[in-house]
């Protein structure tokens, strides 16, 4: 894992703004449940790298599961935003497109905690019918489903079911993001982002030939 700031560095808690006393707890929570994994972790080193008592952690988040969801959700919150704030820096719709899947892969390639605590929620919490992840793809899909849909009014993306283009390019960059993480990136963020993008708009056949496989054979 990418060395961040770490839980020990962080200035203490008290007298800092309770909105960022609560980012502080969660991104401490993140580090250390991604480094000592769910079980081993301990909640007295959350507190002590925020220079509080335990009790007052307990009293936020009874439970560490509660905490460690919480920390999950937090992370993913963070990813929509950046992702957000990249796209509307960017007037053209498909420039918003690229803009928001580089922000979606330099994310988590800056955050690789926030991978682990995907991997560790889906081990850990069998139980939940939808993970933190996409319960937070679900929410996000209203903005994304319009952009898609100008695109396609104005001629520029081929009319096709909306649902099944954003499945695929949700599906892209998710494998990209594992990828990474699991075997380590051969390319930047930015480079991998504009590789999606130009497999996704030109596809591999070479022009003229672009016909779906098998319908050569339909139409015999």
């Amino acid at each position: 894992m990418p060395a961040s700031r770490g839980a020990a560095s962080r200035t203490p808690a008290r007298g800092r703004p309770k909105s960022a006393r609560c980012e502080d707890l969660l991104d401490v929570a993140a580090e250390v449940f991604a480094r000592r994994g769910y079980r081993q972790a301990d909640v007295q080193e959350i507190a002590d790298a925020l220079g509080v008592g335990k009790a007052s952690l307990y009293r936020r988040y009874p439970r560490k599961r509660e905490l460690f969801l919480a920390a999950a959700d937090h992370g993913m919150q963070r990813l929509r935003d950046e992702v957000h704030a990249a796209a509307d820096g960017e007037r053209d719709p498909l420039d918003q497109l690229a803009a928001a899947i580089r922000a979606y892969l330099e994310y988590f390639d800056e955050h690789p905690q926030h991978v682990e605590l995907l991997i560790q929620e889906r081990a850990e919490f069998r139980d939940r019918k939808t993970n933190t992840y996409f319960a937070h793809r679900a929410a996000n899909r209203r903005r994304w489903r319009a952009l898609y849909l100008s695109l396609m009014r104005a001629g520029r993306v081929r009319r096709m079911p909306v649902d099944r283009l954003m499945d695929v390019v949700g599906q892209m960059v998710y494998g990209t993001m594992f990828t990474n993480f699991f075997a380590g990136r051969a390319h930047t963020p930015a480079r991998q982002a504009a590789d999606i993008l130009d497999v996704m708009f030109h596809g591999i056949l070479p022009a003229g030939r672009r016909a779906a496989p098998g319908a050569r054979r339909k139409r015999r």
